[in-house]
Protein backbone atom coordinates (compact mmCIF):
# COMPACT_ATOMS: atom_id res chain seq x y z
CA UNK A 1 0.00 0.00 0.00
CA UNK A 2 1.36 3.52 -0.89
CA UNK A 3 0.78 6.18 1.52
CA UNK A 4 1.41 9.80 0.73
CA UNK A 5 1.33 13.52 1.93
CA UNK A 6 -2.23 15.17 0.38
CA UNK A 7 -1.96 18.02 2.00
CA UNK A 8 0.52 20.25 4.03
CA UNK A 9 0.78 23.70 6.47
CA UNK A 10 2.93 25.96 7.72
CA UNK A 11 2.86 28.21 10.53
CA UNK A 12 5.65 31.27 11.05
CA UNK A 13 8.22 30.00 13.75
CA UNK A 14 9.84 32.90 16.35
CA UNK A 15 8.48 34.09 20.05
CA UNK A 16 4.82 33.82 19.12
CA UNK A 17 3.25 35.62 21.99
CA UNK A 18 0.36 36.38 20.01
CA UNK A 19 -0.67 32.73 20.07
CA UNK A 20 -1.49 29.89 22.31
CA UNK A 21 -0.30 26.07 21.57
CA UNK A 22 -3.90 25.34 20.18
CA UNK A 23 -3.86 28.73 18.40
CA UNK A 24 -0.12 27.63 16.45
CA UNK A 25 -1.59 24.23 15.95
CA UNK A 26 -4.53 25.84 13.53
CA UNK A 27 -2.49 28.08 11.83
CA UNK A 28 -0.94 25.05 9.38
CA UNK A 29 -3.91 23.34 9.93
CA UNK A 30 -6.27 25.08 8.00
CA UNK A 31 -4.03 25.71 5.43
CA UNK A 32 -3.22 21.85 4.96
CA UNK A 33 -6.98 21.44 4.54
CA UNK A 34 -6.97 24.15 2.13
CA UNK A 35 -4.41 22.72 -0.09
CA UNK A 36 -5.83 19.18 -0.73
CA UNK A 37 -9.74 21.17 -0.40
CA UNK A 38 -11.04 18.82 2.61
CA UNK A 39 -12.62 19.49 5.60
CA UNK A 40 -12.26 17.95 9.38
CA UNK A 41 -14.99 15.55 8.17
CA UNK A 42 -12.78 13.99 6.03
CA UNK A 43 -9.98 13.36 8.16
CA UNK A 44 -10.30 10.27 10.59
CA UNK A 45 -7.82 10.88 13.27
CA UNK A 46 -5.57 13.54 14.63
CA UNK A 47 -2.20 12.43 15.66
CA UNK A 48 0.01 15.73 17.76
CA UNK A 49 3.66 15.26 17.82
CA UNK A 50 4.92 17.31 20.88
CA UNK A 51 6.86 17.69 24.09
CA UNK A 52 4.60 18.02 26.70
CA UNK A 53 6.81 19.70 29.74
CA UNK A 54 6.99 23.05 27.73
CA UNK A 55 3.17 23.64 27.52
CA UNK A 56 1.21 25.15 30.84
CA UNK A 57 -1.79 23.03 29.05
CA UNK A 58 -2.10 19.70 30.07
CA UNK A 59 -3.28 16.80 27.53
CA UNK A 60 -2.73 19.12 24.83
CA UNK A 61 -4.30 16.87 21.80
CA UNK A 62 -7.48 17.29 23.58
CA UNK A 63 -7.39 21.03 23.49
CA UNK A 64 -5.65 21.04 20.08
CA UNK A 65 -8.91 18.81 18.73
CA UNK A 66 -11.41 20.63 20.07
CA UNK A 67 -10.08 24.08 18.92
CA UNK A 68 -9.50 22.71 14.90
CA UNK A 69 -12.58 21.30 15.32
CA UNK A 70 -11.87 17.66 15.25
CA UNK A 71 -14.24 16.79 17.88
CA UNK A 72 -15.84 13.97 18.57
CA UNK A 73 -12.46 11.95 16.02
CA UNK A 74 -9.77 10.35 17.78
CA UNK A 75 -6.45 12.34 19.15
CA UNK A 76 -3.35 11.19 19.76
CA UNK A 77 0.06 12.70 21.34
CA UNK A 78 3.33 10.55 20.46
CA UNK A 79 6.59 12.16 22.25
CA UNK A 80 10.64 11.66 21.06
CA UNK A 81 11.88 14.95 22.47
CA UNK A 82 13.04 16.74 19.30
CA UNK A 83 12.00 14.17 17.22
CA UNK A 84 8.24 14.06 18.44
CA UNK A 85 6.63 15.45 14.90
CA UNK A 86 8.62 12.63 13.01
CA UNK A 87 7.18 9.70 15.63
CA UNK A 88 3.94 11.83 15.02
CA UNK A 89 4.17 10.93 11.22
CA UNK A 90 5.11 7.36 11.69
CA UNK A 91 2.43 6.23 13.55
CA UNK A 92 -0.09 7.72 11.34
CA UNK A 93 1.60 5.79 8.90
CA UNK A 94 0.99 2.91 10.64
CA UNK A 95 -2.20 3.19 11.18
CA UNK A 96 -3.08 3.96 7.71
CA UNK A 97 -0.95 0.69 6.85
CA UNK A 98 -2.93 -1.17 9.31
CA UNK A 99 -6.27 0.06 7.72
CA UNK A 100 -7.27 1.53 10.31
CA UNK A 101 -8.06 5.16 9.24
CA UNK A 102 -7.66 6.35 5.55
CA UNK A 103 -6.85 10.26 6.34
CA UNK A 104 -4.93 11.57 9.34
CA UNK A 105 -3.50 14.94 10.07
CA UNK A 106 -0.10 15.18 11.88
CA UNK A 107 0.41 17.99 14.08
CA UNK A 108 3.32 19.20 14.78
CA UNK A 109 3.53 22.14 17.52
CA UNK A 110 5.20 23.27 20.51
CA UNK A 111 4.84 26.35 22.72
CA UNK A 112 8.10 26.69 24.33
CA UNK A 113 8.99 30.59 24.65
CA UNK A 114 6.60 30.97 27.88
CA UNK A 115 9.14 29.06 29.64
CA UNK A 116 12.34 30.85 30.75
CA UNK A 117 16.17 30.10 29.41
CA UNK A 118 17.17 28.44 32.39
CA UNK A 119 13.75 26.73 32.28
CA UNK A 120 14.67 25.22 29.34
CA UNK A 121 18.52 24.61 29.84
CA UNK A 122 17.31 22.41 32.72
CA UNK A 123 14.66 20.50 30.73
CA UNK A 124 17.01 19.82 27.86
CA UNK A 125 19.73 19.24 29.72
CA UNK A 126 17.77 16.16 31.46
CA UNK A 127 17.32 14.72 27.84
CA UNK A 128 20.84 13.05 28.90
CA UNK A 129 20.82 10.30 31.93
CA UNK A 130 18.81 11.79 35.12
CA UNK A 131 21.36 9.34 37.56
CA UNK A 132 24.93 9.88 35.81
CA UNK A 133 24.74 12.34 33.54
CA UNK A 134 22.33 15.47 34.20
CA UNK A 135 22.79 15.88 37.88
CA UNK A 136 26.33 16.65 37.06
CA UNK A 137 25.24 19.70 34.80
CA UNK A 138 25.38 18.15 31.74
CA UNK A 139 23.59 20.45 29.45
CA UNK A 140 21.79 19.95 25.53
CA UNK A 141 24.77 22.50 24.30
CA UNK A 142 27.39 20.66 26.15
CA UNK A 143 26.66 17.21 24.80
CA UNK A 144 27.06 18.52 21.61
CA UNK A 145 30.27 20.05 22.26
CA UNK A 146 31.68 16.65 23.52
CA UNK A 147 30.21 15.52 20.14
CA UNK A 148 32.31 18.37 18.38
CA UNK A 149 35.80 17.79 20.24
CA UNK A 150 35.42 14.15 19.49
CA UNK A 151 35.01 14.83 15.97
CA UNK A 152 37.78 17.76 15.78
CA UNK A 153 40.15 15.11 17.23
CA UNK A 154 39.53 12.16 14.99
CA UNK A 155 39.00 14.37 12.21
CA UNK A 156 41.09 16.99 11.96
CA UNK A 157 37.25 18.91 12.09
CA UNK A 158 37.77 22.54 12.27
CA UNK A 159 35.64 25.45 13.67
CA UNK A 160 35.29 26.98 10.69
CA UNK A 161 34.07 24.21 8.99
CA UNK A 162 31.27 23.92 11.42
CA UNK A 163 30.81 27.81 11.19
CA UNK A 164 30.24 27.38 7.44
CA UNK A 165 26.88 25.06 8.42
CA UNK A 166 25.58 28.42 9.93
CA UNK A 167 26.74 30.33 6.94
CA UNK A 168 24.95 28.16 4.53
CA UNK A 169 21.83 27.92 7.02
CA UNK A 170 21.12 31.29 7.43
CA UNK A 171 22.02 32.47 3.42
CA UNK A 172 18.99 30.35 2.41
CA UNK A 173 16.84 31.25 5.61
CA UNK A 174 16.80 35.22 4.16
CA UNK A 175 14.38 33.22 1.04
CA UNK A 176 12.35 31.38 3.94
CA UNK A 177 9.12 33.21 4.99
CA UNK A 178 8.76 31.41 7.67
CA UNK A 179 11.84 31.10 9.24
CA UNK A 180 12.43 32.95 12.55
CA UNK A 181 15.74 34.41 11.38
CA UNK A 182 16.28 36.09 7.78
CA UNK A 183 19.43 37.16 8.16
CA UNK A 184 22.72 36.26 6.96
CA UNK A 185 25.68 35.70 9.49
CA UNK A 186 29.01 36.11 8.53
CA UNK A 187 32.51 34.10 9.17
CA UNK A 188 33.49 36.67 11.28
CA UNK A 189 30.41 37.09 13.83
CA UNK A 190 30.13 33.64 13.77
CA UNK A 191 33.22 33.36 15.05
CA UNK A 192 33.21 36.34 17.75
CA UNK A 193 30.35 35.55 19.18
CA UNK A 194 29.97 34.36 22.70
CA UNK A 195 30.88 30.44 23.86
CA UNK A 196 28.30 28.76 24.42
CA UNK A 197 29.86 25.35 25.39
CA UNK A 198 33.32 25.31 23.66
CA UNK A 199 34.18 24.79 20.68
CA UNK A 200 30.42 25.44 19.83
CA UNK A 201 29.36 29.67 20.16
CA UNK A 202 26.11 31.21 19.63
CA UNK A 203 26.00 30.98 16.27
CA UNK A 204 26.70 27.25 16.27
CA UNK A 205 23.67 26.65 17.74
CA UNK A 206 19.75 26.15 17.04
CA UNK A 207 17.06 28.94 18.75
CA UNK A 208 13.85 27.71 20.56
CA UNK A 209 11.34 28.92 18.82
CA UNK A 210 6.73 28.48 19.33
CA UNK A 211 5.71 27.29 15.82
CA UNK A 212 3.44 24.06 14.23
CA UNK A 213 3.67 22.37 10.68
CA UNK A 214 1.05 20.29 9.77
CA UNK A 215 0.63 17.36 7.05
CA UNK A 216 -2.51 14.99 5.93
CA UNK A 217 -1.09 11.35 5.32
CA UNK A 218 -3.67 9.04 3.42
CA UNK A 219 -3.51 5.99 1.87
CA UNK A 220 -2.69 5.31 -2.09
CA UNK A 221 -6.38 6.10 -2.82
CA UNK A 222 -7.71 8.77 -1.04
CA UNK A 223 -4.47 10.83 -1.68
CA UNK A 224 -4.89 10.77 -5.34
CA UNK A 225 -8.45 12.02 -4.81
CA UNK A 226 -7.69 14.73 -2.57
CA UNK A 227 -4.68 15.93 -3.82
CA UNK A 228 -3.13 16.61 -7.67
CA UNK A 229 0.52 16.19 -6.51
CA UNK A 230 0.41 13.70 -3.80
CA UNK A 231 4.08 12.92 -2.30
CA UNK A 232 4.31 9.40 -1.25
CA UNK A 233 6.61 8.33 1.54
CA UNK A 234 8.60 5.53 0.28
CA UNK A 235 10.66 5.02 2.83
CA UNK A 236 10.79 5.02 6.81
CA UNK A 237 13.35 4.47 9.35
CA UNK A 238 13.10 4.92 13.01
CA UNK A 239 16.03 4.01 15.75
CA UNK A 240 16.96 4.45 18.88
CA UNK A 241 20.41 4.97 20.95
CA UNK A 242 22.04 3.88 24.67
CA UNK A 243 19.97 7.07 26.24
CA UNK A 244 23.43 7.73 28.25
CA UNK A 245 26.19 8.54 25.86
CA UNK A 246 28.73 6.79 28.10
CA UNK A 247 27.27 3.57 27.01
CA UNK A 248 27.82 4.62 22.70
CA UNK A 249 30.81 3.07 21.42
CA UNK A 250 31.15 6.72 19.91
CA UNK A 251 30.49 10.24 20.30
CA UNK A 252 31.45 11.17 16.38
CA UNK A 253 28.45 9.51 15.42
CA UNK A 254 24.76 9.24 16.23
CA UNK A 255 24.16 5.53 16.03
CA UNK A 256 20.13 5.75 15.57
CA UNK A 257 20.84 7.67 12.62
CA UNK A 258 23.05 5.15 10.83
CA UNK A 259 20.41 2.66 11.56
CA UNK A 260 17.43 4.81 10.84
CA UNK A 261 19.26 5.79 7.59
CA UNK A 262 19.72 2.08 6.46
CA UNK A 263 16.16 1.03 7.16
CA UNK A 264 14.50 4.32 5.15
CA UNK A 265 17.41 3.37 2.29
CA UNK A 266 16.78 -0.09 1.72
CA UNK A 267 12.95 -0.03 2.30
CA UNK A 268 12.99 3.03 -0.17
CA UNK A 269 15.21 1.17 -2.99
CA UNK A 270 17.62 4.05 -3.06
CA UNK A 271 20.96 5.36 -1.96
CA UNK A 272 22.90 8.13 -0.37
CA UNK A 273 23.91 9.74 -3.75
CA UNK A 274 20.32 9.31 -5.13
CA UNK A 275 18.70 11.71 -2.47
CA UNK A 276 18.37 15.11 -4.84
CA UNK A 277 17.32 17.54 -1.58
CA UNK A 278 17.43 16.49 2.14
CA UNK A 279 16.44 18.45 5.81
CA UNK A 280 18.64 17.25 8.63
CA UNK A 281 18.91 17.63 12.54
CA UNK A 282 20.94 20.93 12.85
CA UNK A 283 20.21 21.75 16.54
CA UNK A 284 24.11 22.54 16.01
CA UNK A 285 26.22 22.99 13.29
CA UNK A 286 28.19 19.59 14.19
CA UNK A 287 25.00 17.82 13.95
CA UNK A 288 24.66 18.71 10.42
CA UNK A 289 28.36 17.62 9.77
CA UNK A 290 27.76 14.20 11.39
CA UNK A 291 24.17 13.85 9.53
CA UNK A 292 26.49 13.75 6.35
CA UNK A 293 28.36 10.99 6.91
CA UNK A 294 25.72 9.05 9.23
CA UNK A 295 23.51 9.16 5.94
CA UNK A 296 26.47 8.46 3.53
CA UNK A 297 26.40 11.54 1.95
CA UNK A 298 30.23 11.68 2.32
CA UNK A 299 33.12 9.05 4.03
CA UNK A 300 32.70 9.09 7.78
CA UNK A 301 35.49 12.07 8.72
CA UNK A 302 34.86 14.02 5.74
CA UNK A 303 31.61 16.41 6.75
CA UNK A 304 33.68 19.46 7.27
CA UNK A 305 35.63 18.51 3.71
CA UNK A 306 31.93 18.31 2.63
CA UNK A 307 30.59 22.16 3.63
CA UNK A 308 33.74 23.84 2.89
CA UNK A 309 33.25 22.57 -0.88
CA UNK A 310 29.73 23.60 -0.47
CA UNK A 311 28.19 20.25 -1.21
CA UNK A 312 25.58 20.86 0.57
CA UNK A 313 24.41 23.64 -1.31
CA UNK A 314 21.84 24.15 -4.30
CA UNK A 315 24.33 22.84 -7.00
CA UNK A 316 26.44 21.07 -5.32
CA UNK A 317 26.28 17.02 -4.40
CA UNK A 318 23.15 17.01 -2.19
CA UNK A 319 21.46 20.30 -0.82
CA UNK A 320 20.71 19.86 3.15
CA UNK A 321 18.60 22.30 4.68
CA UNK A 322 18.06 24.87 2.10
CA UNK A 323 15.11 25.64 3.80
CA UNK A 324 17.55 27.26 6.75
CA UNK A 325 17.29 24.27 8.74
CA UNK A 326 16.89 24.88 12.56
CA UNK A 327 19.47 27.15 12.28
CA UNK A 328 17.21 30.10 10.46
CA UNK A 329 14.28 28.70 11.17
CA UNK A 330 14.41 28.10 15.12
CA UNK A 331 13.02 24.69 16.92
CA UNK A 332 10.32 24.32 18.19
CA UNK A 333 10.56 20.76 18.98
CA UNK A 334 7.41 18.97 18.25
CA UNK A 335 7.23 20.86 14.77
CA UNK A 336 10.83 20.26 13.50
CA UNK A 337 9.56 16.91 12.17
CA UNK A 338 6.46 17.95 10.38
CA UNK A 339 8.64 21.38 9.09
CA UNK A 340 11.24 18.99 7.65
CA UNK A 341 8.36 17.12 5.90
CA UNK A 342 6.48 19.99 4.80
CA UNK A 343 9.79 21.09 2.78
CA UNK A 344 10.41 17.98 1.14
CA UNK A 345 6.82 18.30 0.15
CA UNK A 346 7.53 21.79 -1.11
CA UNK A 347 10.30 20.75 -3.24
CA UNK A 348 9.03 17.60 -4.84
CA UNK A 349 5.95 19.53 -5.89
CA UNK A 350 8.18 22.56 -7.40
CA UNK A 351 7.07 25.16 -4.72
CA UNK A 352 9.78 26.27 -2.87
CA UNK A 353 10.45 29.51 -4.99
CA UNK A 354 14.14 31.29 -5.07
CA UNK A 355 15.31 27.58 -2.54
CA UNK A 356 13.61 25.43 -5.07
CA UNK A 357 16.03 22.16 -5.90
CA UNK A 358 15.58 22.01 -9.88
CA UNK A 359 14.40 18.61 -10.97
CA UNK A 360 14.01 16.90 -7.25
CA UNK A 361 12.49 13.65 -7.21
CA UNK A 362 13.99 12.40 -4.16
CA UNK A 363 13.76 14.15 -1.00
CA UNK A 364 15.10 12.87 2.52
CA UNK A 365 13.92 13.96 6.18
CA UNK A 366 16.51 12.92 9.23
CA UNK A 367 14.84 14.66 12.41
CA UNK A 368 16.87 13.37 15.78
CA UNK A 369 15.41 13.19 19.44
CA UNK A 370 17.50 14.74 22.06
CA UNK A 371 20.61 13.83 21.94
CA UNK A 372 20.55 10.73 19.48
CA UNK A 373 18.05 8.79 21.80
CA UNK A 374 15.77 8.49 18.80
CA UNK A 375 16.71 9.11 14.91
CA UNK A 376 13.56 9.13 12.02
CA UNK A 377 14.89 9.05 8.25
CA UNK A 378 11.95 9.09 5.82
CA UNK A 379 12.60 9.54 2.19
CA UNK A 380 9.61 10.70 0.19
CA UNK A 381 9.34 10.27 -3.91
CA UNK A 382 7.49 11.98 -6.57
Amino acid sequence: MKIGVAGIGHGVFGKRNDATAQELAFEPFSEAMEDCGITQQDIDATIIGSSPEYHKQRSLPGVVTEYIGMNPKPAFLTEAACASGSAALLSAYGFIRAGMFDVVAVIGVQKMMELSTPEILALMGRVGDVQWESNFGTTFPGYYALYARRHMHEFGTTEEQMAQVAIKNHFYGTKNPKARFQKEVSMEKIMSSKIVASPLKMFDCCANADGAACLIIANEDKARKISDTPIWLEGVGSATAPFSVLNRASISTIPSAVEAGKQAFKMADCEPKNIHVADVHDCFTIAELMAYEDLGFCKRGEGGKFIEEKQSYIGGKIPVNVDGGLKSKGHPVGATGTSMAYEAVKQLRGEAGERQVDGAEIALTHNVGGIGQYCFVNIYKR
